[in-house]
């Protein structure tokens, strides 16, 4: 590691603890050239996703969107923040070990999906009707009625 100050390349690590909620490692250092102690700061890299739409364009993965489209599911349902912030963090680390830099918005989907069946069944049902584009009632019904014969 580069001393800020003097340019040396070697120093040694004095104390390392976890910062940003154990997402990355805050290691004070000593150069071993002038002494002088600076902070440094070590996280994973995470590679950028790209989502691939329906339509075939592209955008860059957004977890807000992620997000946001769980909140408005689970609006006036007992959901709490937290919960919803948990499951998009899982989806996200699934995404990321996927090791797949282009992911389908359809599987994106889906795991929501999976996801907030087991939290609350009428945010799953709202979500399911924006995202599968339910046409008709008959179509909301099938999918009512899939949940109903899993429930038994």
């Amino acid at each position: 590691m580069k001393c800020p100050f003097c340019g040396y390349e070697e120093s040694k690590v004095i104390d390392s603890r976890p910062a940003d909620e154990r997402s990355s490692i805050r290691r004070r250092r000593e150069c071993l050239s002038c002494s002088k102690r600076f902070t440094t700061y070590e996280t994973v890299e995470s590679l950028p996703m790209v989502v691939v739409k329906k339509d075939g364009s592209r955008q860059s993965f957004d977890r807000r969107k992620v997000l946001g489209g769980m909140i408005r599911a689970c609006e006036k349902r007992r959901v709490s923040l937290l919960e919803l912030e948990k499951i998009t963090d899982e989806i996200e680390q699934d995404l990321q070990n996927h090791m797949e830099r282009e992911i389908s918005s359809d599987e994106i989907g889906e795991r929501v999906m999976e996801r907030l069946r087991n939290v609350d069944q009428v945010a799953y049902v709202r979500f399911a009707s924006v995202y599968r584009q339910f046409k008709d009632i008959d179509t909301f019904m099938e999918e009512l009625n899939k949940l109903l014969a899993d429930n038994k």
